[in-house]
């Protein structure tokens, strides 16, 4: 072998001859089945491949790769072991120079078809399997980086490796040391690092197709690895080409079981979270919403408008989250043919679950101001009666950004339903949102119990912005009235409380300046007064709450504003409560059973805390007394009355009332009695909506449509002139020419006039 090799070196353009001859000489052996013979051949031809690097390997190469394929093809387990053990040597060599005839068609195919063996013998089945991983690992290494080769990307090569990689990956058999699942991971892993851009559908879509073939997305856990491989593997700034392929394949699948569609959406929500774990952008946002394509990007623009195609994505969740209810309603995924398929509403349910999950990781990986944008978006496909939302335009300052007008109306609107559930989720957000020194969960540990000492809970609080300054002159009444009309709703249980007290908590310490302290503090006074007024007909765990939840409040803006007076005044109001009237703080209110009584007398005393009390300590320190002597009365609005509905017909009969009312101007006087006036006419509406017959309410609504055309069609009759055309001019019964209106839809324009 030596005198061989040397031989070569010395005469290399002698390759070819010696590769034909070698060739030959195998060939016979394995004919005749003297296969120490051919081992003998196999081991000189690898020897000379591996020490030969001159430009006349190429002819060399097609001699040995006959040789391999010779091997291949025959039925001895030991020969295509050998074979593949030979290509896996050559593959791993670096050419000097590239060739333009090769083709590996031959060893995908034949690579893949051992990766599927069937052998009798297992432990000769293992290694038949794993040398066709091998020899598929080694056809990608070889060709992957060389141009002048048919492109390995190609779905008829994709097709025939990936599956073979995942069958072995699913079956995990083997008695050796090293089983095909690894080896089979390693190369799956390998393929996909590397996967260019262009590439990576070709290499997804067989994963997706396999997935279907073998119904493996109800079990979840195989489907659910193999895209953790996936997304772990590929370049991470490619991570949003996958979500789009398996949103693509949600669609694909909308009429397919509900177990299929659960485990392609499980697929989605692992698939975000390792994208979003990704490396961080220069403006802080992950790789998957920067590679989404936000629609204005610039390379020196932070501020970034949400492009459309991050909102598909949530519109494709959102699409299937209605699929979904409808399936459930319907008992079908096919209306037409009713009862092709049965439905089962467990696992329809199941799936809508995951699609909240879904949207929720999807939403978490974007910055705050743009999660609002998304609950927007969401909110629009679920309006509200007299709201129409529409996307925000990202100004200056950040709870500008985070709680634009356009979604903050409307998301309040949604805190006054009389969905408990609903109301608490509008809690949550605005909660979310606000915290931005990540304080709230400092809250929750605390459970409402009143602490002496806040400054355990290591809480952080910064200076008002001057953007904050301008948020809440903006939108502050808006929240205190909110806070006070979730807090007496009859339905509002403790979480709802717990909410409450974090979001005066938080507003507290994110946003507040001197004028916000004395209306958070009047609020909180206001509170009080609410839960003892005998009016509003609350039960008794609800009044025991808002005590609870004022005093909770008070506790912690007394030391917040570190005035001792104010401080030592809270303090012995909770005191005396602690010894007489416990039930009326967060630690006998806020627990698994509360210690109420059956019945709340009337409350006085130091019981209370005293408005004018604070006033005077806080005067003294430097607050406005005339405004903190002033009780807080919340404005009622339209709003409130729309968001505060029962039924469509209510919905209908107020919308119907707002439209037609009148706009008068009332004396303090007889304010009241007009108001009482104002009430009754409105409880008629309502009754009448609710209670007459179709046909009246819609030749009700007729008439009006029919009034307001009318109108409309005068006010075009005013605005239309005369056109400054011929065509525009008649001539009358005298001769003279006249002007006549033409409507404009009416006008005849040139061609080329036309856009």
């Amino acid at each position: 072998m030596e005198k061989l090799t040397f031989y070569a070196l010395s005469a290399p353009e002698k390759l070819d001859r010696i590769g034909a001859y070698l060739s030959e000489r195998l060939s016979r052996d394995v004919a005749r089945h003297r296969y120490g013979y051919v081992c003998i051949a196999m081991e000189a031809l690898d020897q000379l491949l591996m020490a030969c690097h001159c430009q006349s390997i190429n002819l060399f190469v097609e001699s040995f790769l006959k040789m391999v394929r010779k091997l291949l093809e025959a039925d001895k387990p030991n020969l295509q072991i050998l074979g593949t053990n030979s290509f896996v040597k050559f593959a791993n060599i670096e050419e000097d120079t590239p060739s333009y005839h090769r083709s590996y068609d031959f060893f995908v195919s034949r690579f893949s078809e051992m990766c599927h063996s069937n052998y009798e013998d297992p432990d000769i089945r293992t290694k038949i399997r794993m040398a066709g991983i091998k020899g598929l690992q080694g056809v990608v290494r070889k060709t992957v980086n060389d141009e002048l080769q048919a492109n390995i990307w190609d779905p008829q090569h994709m097709d025939k490796i990936v599956p073979s990689l995942l069958f072995n990956l699913q079956s995990g058999e083997g008695t050796e040391r090293e089983s095909p699942a690894e080896l089979t991971e390693r190369c799956f892993r390998e393929l996909l690092g590397r996967s260019a851009y262009g590439n990576i559908k070709n290499a997804v879509t067989p994963v997706l197709m396999h997935l279907d073939n073998h119904s493996l997305w109800e079990g979840k856990t195989f489907a659910v690895r193999c895209f953790k491989i996936i997304m772990y593997s590929i370049q991470s700034q490619h991570s949003h080409l996958v979500i789009q392929q398996l949103l693509g394949h949600l669609d694909a699948n909308s009429k397919s079981s509900a177990t299929v569609r659960a485990g392609i959406v499980e697929v989605l929500l692992e698939s975000a979270a390792i994208a979003a774990s990704g490396s961080v952008g220069e403006y802080g946002f992950t790789n998957i919403w920067v590679m989404f394509a936000f629609s204005s990007v610039t390379a020196h623009n932070p501020n970034l408008e949400l492009g459309p195609t991050v909102l598909e994505v949530f519109n494709t969740l959102l699409r299937h989250l209605r699929l979904s209810v409808d399936y459930e309603l319907t008992g079908s995924y096919d209306r037409i043919n009713i009862g092709t398929k049965i439905i089962k509403e467990h696992e329809e349910r199941q799936l809508q679950e995951a699609v909240i999950r879904t949207i929720g990781s999807f939403a978490n990986t974007l910055p705050t101001y743009q999660r609002s944008e998304v609950m927007l978006f969401i909110m629009g496909k679920v309006p509200i009666p007299g709201m129409h939302p529409t996307l925000p335009s990202t100004g200056s300052g950040k709870l500008h950004q985070t709680l634009p007008n356009s979604f903050l109306d409307p998301l309040l609107s949604f805190a006054l339903l009389e969905d408990a559930e609903i109301r608490l989720l509008v809690l949550e957000i605005l909660v979310s949102l606000i915290d931005r020194h990540d304080n709230l969960p400092k809250f929750s540990t605390i459970r409402l119990v009143i602490i002496s000492d806040i400054s355990v809970l290591k809480l952080k609080v910064d200076k008002c912005s001057r953007q904050d300054n301008l948020f809440m002159k903006k939108h502050a009444q808006h929240l205190y009235r909110h806070i006070y009309l979730c807090s007496k709703e009859q339905s509002s249980m403790q979480p709802h409380f717990e909410k409450l007290y974090s979001l005066l908590a938080l507003i507290s310490m994110e946003l507040a300046n001197e004028e916000v302290v004395v209306d958070l503090i009047r609020v909180a006074l206001a509170l009080q007064d609410l839960a003892l007024s005998s009016e509003e007909m609350l039960p008794v765990y609800n009044r025991c709450a808002i005590h609870a939840l004022s005093s909770a409040y008070l506790n912690l803006i007394s030391q917040l504003t570190t005035v001792p007076a104010f401080c030592q005044h809270v303090h012995e109001v909770i005191e005396m409560r602690q010894k007489e009237s416990p039930y009326l703080l967060p630690e006998d209110v806020f627990i698994e059973n509360p210690k109420i009584p059956k019945t709340l007398e009337k409350l006085e005393g130091e019981l209370l805390f005293q408005q004018a009390k604070i006033t005077e300590v806080l005067g003294g320190s430097g607050y406005n007394t005339e405004r903190l002597a002033t009780p807080y009365v919340p404005q009622f609005t339209d709003e409130d009355r729309l968001s505060k509905r029962k039924s469509v017909g209510e919905t209908i009969s107020l919308q119907v009332e707002l439209n037609g009312v009148k706009l008068c101007v009332y004396s303090p006087v007889d304010s009241v009695g007009v108001e009482e006036q104002e009430k009754e006419r409105r409880r008629q509406v309502v009754e009448k909506f609710q209670k007459a017959p179709f046909e009246e309410i819609a030749a009700h609504c007729g008439a009006r449509a029919t009034m307001l055309q009318s109108k409309l069609n005068q006010i075009f009759e005013i605005t239309i002139r005369p056109p400054p055309s011929p065509s525009g001019t008649i001539t009358s019964s005298y001769g003279q020419t006249q002007s006549r209106s033409v409507p404009v839809y009416e006008m005849k324009f040139p061609d080329l006039c036309v856009y």
